[in-house]
């Protein structure tokens, strides 16, 4: 009971406190990778697998939040085919999390896929604080990561996956935040330097 509010506590202040975004151009291969490798470690009876172009394509972001946005939809794929094997007593096997990244029409798409119990029927709300399907869930991670998309102007759709699962997929305009790289920020740094 202490550790699940302490969980709780926990998210809602990463979600309360969370960090301006500091942006750079970064790899998303390399982002990508970063947040299967611990669950990769972890849940060595599930195939985690990356399907992206070569060479990688690269985004203007805040390369922590982005890693994390993606942690977290990787981590409820996790979840989701645990809670499948919980409810459904069939065999293990077959289990798969991917992440797919596209460029399409001037865009670039992550998608994350699972073989999970799928998507719950109020997926509408999906996305609100506090709103969890799963018993020990704060229903904050999903909410964490439409903030993470939305501060990089992106926007976040949920569909279900072919053969059962969910697909969660994320699109980002890259010319809008190319205007970002080493913004304001950065330079207002520099100019209070020199004044010091």
């Amino acid at each position: 009971q202490v550790g699940d509010l302490r969980r709780m506590v926990d998210e809602f202040s990463s979600f309360a406190r969370m960090p301006k975004p500091s942006f750079a151009e970064e790899s998303l291969g390399e982002i990508a990778r970063q947040a299967l490798f611990l669950h990769e470690v972890a849940h060595p009876e599930i195939a985690f697998t990356l399907d992206m172009p070569e060479p990688p394509p690269r985004l203007v972001c805040d390369r922590r939040l982005l890693g994390q946005a993606l942690t977290n939809v990787v981590k409820n794929g996790v979840e989701a085919i645990q809670q499948k094997h919980d409810e459904k007593k069939d065999r293990k096997g077959g289990d798969r999390v991917s992440i797919a990244i596209a460029e399409q029409g001037g865009k670039i798409a992550i998608e994350i896929a699972d073989t999970g119990i799928g998507l719950p029927p109020e997926r509408a709300r999906m996305t609100e604080p506090y709103m969890t399907t799963r018993a020990k869930g704060t229903g904050l991670g999903l909410a964490i990561v439409k903030k993470i998309v939305e501060e990089h102007f992106g926007q976040i759709e949920f569909e279900d996956r072919p053969g059962g699962g969910s697909i969660v997929r994320m699109i980002f305009d890259p010319q809008a935040l190319s205007q970002l790289a080493g913004g304001g920020a950065v330079r207002h740094a520099e100019e209070n330097i020199g004044t010091g």
